[in-house]
């Protein structure tokens, strides 16, 4: 490991400390398309040798794919890596835009139980609660996760796209080591209020499609146009029709800053993300995602990248001039709840 390039961050008041860039796996094998797993599995070991130790995936990905694609990287590397994966979210194989979620204890004692096998490891390092059923108190739900740590299934615990009260309610029960939530050029509604909660409670910030699921690289401009039939941007609105066009005319300012620093928008747009743990001062751990090793080394490099004041300022106002949600139903996010 003798080009480890970046500096760590800590999960948590009491967690591991991590790269402070970590690497989302879901792409490997679910939502974004055809993938190579020669390749995806050659870009898991470069993201370990520059230094990445957070691997994020989920059950929900590919119907846990992700997770059993992932277990051999893991056990080859127990001892170095940080396994983040969730529990909540499912998404019936019949109807790919639906969503199911459950937050309930028997359905969490279930998920652990089947996570932890297609793993193959004895403990989880971070457990999630991917998405929230407001039918269920999440005391409960976070007292069921908390039962977890008790026995030794799971080391810590993590929440996903909540709202500040609902993790000061969590808190309040067990202590939560990570709050995931999109966070990027495109997206910043958490600062109003999830991100001071962060800071307030000693959380970890993991922000998850801080490339704008690659929209803010230039790798695509119409979701329609550009990807393949089973590519799950196409289902997102940002990414299509006259919003797409809107977009698209949004990353002049990032491909501005680019040049002056002679490194890529996607640079740009992680540096950016990077920086917010200064800014708001808490540890911010970003997990692009990426199936290339030449995409980690890019993204890693972008941990070095120093943008100016004037430089911030520049690209401030672009998330209010986004067209577009998120997603098509954004009650599946924290954001009609905040």
């Amino acid at each position: 490991m003798t080009d480890r390039t970046i500096p760590t961050a800590p999960l948590g008041e009491d967690g591991p400390e991590v790269g402070v860039q970590g690497l989302g796996c879901m792409g490997m094998s679910f939502a974004y398309g055809p993938s190579d797993a020669r390749e995806s599995r050659a870009t898991l070991e470069r993201a370990l040798e520059l230094g990445v130790t957070l691997y994020d995936t989920a059950d929900a990905y590919g119907a846990g794919d992700n997770e059993r694609f992932l277990a051999p990287f893991f056990k080859a590397h127990r001892d170095e890596v940080v396994i983040a994966t969730k529990f909540a979210l499912s998404i019936p194989p019949d109807d790919p835009t639906r969503r199911v979620i459950r937050n309930d204890r028997p359905y969490l004692r279930q998920a652990v139980e089947d996570s932890l096998k297609r793993l193959d490891v004895d403990v989880i390092d971070l457990y999630y609660m991917h998405r929230r059923d407001v039918n269920v108190p999440i005391e409960e739900t976070v007292g069921a996760m908390a039962e977890l740590v008790r026995e030794g299934k799971v080391k810590h615990l993590g929440l996903s796209e909540v709202t500040a009260a609902e993790l000061r309610a969590a808190q309040a029960v067990h202590p939560i080591a990570a709050v995931q939530s999109e966070w990027s050029l495109f997206s910043r509604d958490i600062e109003d209020q999830v991100v001071p909660a962060c800071r307030e409670l000693g959380v970890t910030l993991v922000p998850y499609s801080p490339l704008g699921r690659g929209f803010l690289t230039g790798s695509f401009t119409d979701a329609d146009r550009d990807l393949t039939a089973d590519d799950f941007r196409r289902q997102q609105p940002r990414f299509t029709g006259e919003n797409a066009a809107a977009n698209a005319a949004l990353l002049d300012p990032v491909r501005r800053v680019a040049r002056a620093h002679d490194v890529s928008p996607a640079q740009i747009a992680l540096a950016w993300v990077q920086q917010q743990a200064r800014v708001h001062d808490l540890p911010v751990v970003p997990i692009p995602g990426t199936r290339r090793p030449g995409r980690v080394e890019e993204n890693v490099a972008a941990v070095a990248v120093e943008l100016t004041r004037e430089e911030l300022s520049l690209l401030e106002p672009i998330a209010d001039q986004v067209a577009g949600d998120r997603y098509a139903d954004m009650t599946f996010t924290s954001a009609g709840r905040e």
